[in-house]
């Protein structure tokens, strides 16, 4: 890769853009709800009329706009995909570089209150020789990583291209972290680099019984705890998005409440506390932020691609043991089973929290600060 081949981006949506979402948002066609149900069925309406007025007529997206322009950005070619990625460089010459990878529903405004800690400690109360060099990058097919280069891109593939963005930057070591999605992805990178990939730290891992005799005996009552919830967890949104992404896609592209809908769900079932309102975790801003980044960029079917790379298309294959060192983050609504993570991965540090849901970037970003630099001290 060239030095021609990384370009500075700027988000800077079109006007009429945003004034095509407050007009669709006006005449949005609401349905009806039996009564008395609550969340039990889905998001309620007089939940939903409420935060899509707030969308329409308070939220601001130009100075959510601005939040992500103070910080470095740039466009890249990679293998014929197009990476969208944050850079930010931490004025501690000595930081270790620390690539941060979200998850879906998310994107790279997921670490917005995570990256001053990070890159610069000193100026947030912390020790300067925990400062990483930071890049953020927008998943293939999420936000301004588009369009996607083809089908096949899952997690390795991604990885893959992640890595090669490393290369171009100059990083010949570095760290990685990652949830959700990205706790696939950060995995395979280390599988591609392990030479250069000093340590990876996860949260929101998922790790999965593979049928092995005695796998379940002997789990502790919390882990117990958390394999039932694997066993029931709605998972009626990872279905569509693994079966028929396309599909789902056109809904969710043409109706930004059904966008809205679509991923406020997850806020609503993952967040901390769990019988909470998505705002008593994480700020109705930040939520629509997300949102926002989905519904203007057009991603709805290209973000739900890598659910269907991943499970419908290959399935959920064995992969070898990863070998760089990992620190596992557990947070209070996490369903990580530590004796199926230990199985899958290198474990060297594992983190139990009393609070924290899936998004703990957004949730408890002052929780991940720590952990992260704690688990890289010394790397």
């Amino acid at each position: 890769m060239t030095e021609h081949d990384i370009r500075p981006f700027r988000v800077d949506v079109p006007e009429e853009l945003l004034d095509d979402l407050k007009a669709r948002l006006a005449n949005t066609r609401w349905p009806d709800e039996l009564p008395g149900v609550g969340w039990s069925r889905g998001v309620p309406v007089g939940y939903l009329k409420d935060l899509a007025e707030h969308w329409r007529t308070r939220y601001d997206w130009r100075a959510h706009e601005a939040e992500i322009n103070r910080h470095p950005q740039f466009l890249a070619d990679v293998a014929g995909q197009t990476v969208h990625f944050l850079h930010v460089r931490s004025p501690e010459p000595d930081a270790l570089p620390l690539v941060l990878l979200h998850g879906w529903p998310g994107g790279v405004t997921d670490f917005l209150d995570v990256i001053g800690p990070l890159s610069d400690p000193h100026a947030h109360g912390g020790d300067p020789s925990r400062a990483f060099h930071l890049v953020v990058p927008s998943l293939p097919g999420f936000g301004f990583s588009t369009p996607l280069a083809g089908p096949g891109m899952g997690a390795a593939r991604m990885a893959g291209v992640l890595v090669e963005l490393m290369a171009a930057l100059g990083y010949e070591r570095y760290g990685v972290q990652g949830y959700d999605t990205g706790s696939w992805v950060a995995p395979e990178m280390g599988r591609r680099a392990p030479d250069r990939v000093v340590g990876i730290h996860l949260n929101a891992l998922l790790a999965f019984p593979v049928g092995e005799e005695g796998e379940l005996d002997g789990l502790t009552e919390v882990e117990q705890r958390r394999w039932a919830a694997m066993r029931d967890f709605n998972d009626g949104y990872l279905r569509c998005n693994a079966k028929r992404p396309q599909t789902v896609a056109y809904a969710l592209h043409d109706s930004p409440v059904g966008q809205l809908a679509w991923i406020v769900e997850k806020f609503k079932e993952l967040t901390d506390p769990e019988d909470g309102l998505p705002e008593d975790s994480v700020s109705r801003d930040r939520v629509l932020t997300d949102v926002s980044l989905y519904w203007l960029t057009g991603t709805a079917a290209s973000a739900a691609q890598v659910y269907y790379e991943e499970i419908s298309a290959k399935g959920w294959d064995e992969r070898p043991p990863a070998t760089v060192p990992t620190g596992v983050l557990v947070s209070a609504r996490d369903v990580t089973v530590r004796r199926w993570a230990e199985r899958d991965h290198r474990v060297v540090r594992w983190t139990e929290l009393d609070r924290g849901g899936h998004f703990l970037a957004l949730e408890r970003p002052d929780l991940l600060v720590a952990d992260v630099r704690g688990f890289f001290a010394g790397r």
